[in-house]
């Protein structure tokens, strides 16, 4: 199974920009989504999960921001972020994994990462 992320780059501070993930094939033991982030020196943190059903969430500090979504036809995640700050600069990795009892657990599923900086 691969993982293909793709839509990063660089922008300034207030602008937006949509990334994509696509997966190689359906996976029945991991079939919800997610993306994650990882800022230079910082731990990988979870953004936003959308499970098999459509239920979405975003976490806190970007819920305003961000929206998640996965078109199941084309088996593609995809995370649209707007009014970007210098603090969203990281590399964002999509995730396959279970949503289970209100939580959403990454599976051994990840794609190559794909470099967001926000310039100020």
């Amino acid at each position: 199974v691969q993982l293909q992320a793709s839509g990063g780059g660089l922008v300034q501070a207030g602008e937006s920009l949509r990334l994509s993930c696509t997966v190689s094939r359906r996976i029945f033991s991991a079939n919800s989504r997610a993306w994650f982030r990882q800022a230079p020196g910082k731990q990988r943190e979870l953004v936003a999960y959308v499970t098999s059903d459509g239920r979405t969430n975003v976490v806190a500090p970007m819920k305003d921001r961000f929206t998640i979504s996965r078109d199941f036809a084309k088996n593609t995640l995809y995370l649209q972020m707007n009014n970007l700050k210098p603090e969203d600069t990281a590399v964002y990795y999509c995730n396959a994994g279970r949503y289970v009892y209100g939580s959403y657990i990454p599976e051994d599923y990840w794609g190559q990462g794909t470099l967001v900086t926000v310039s100020s």
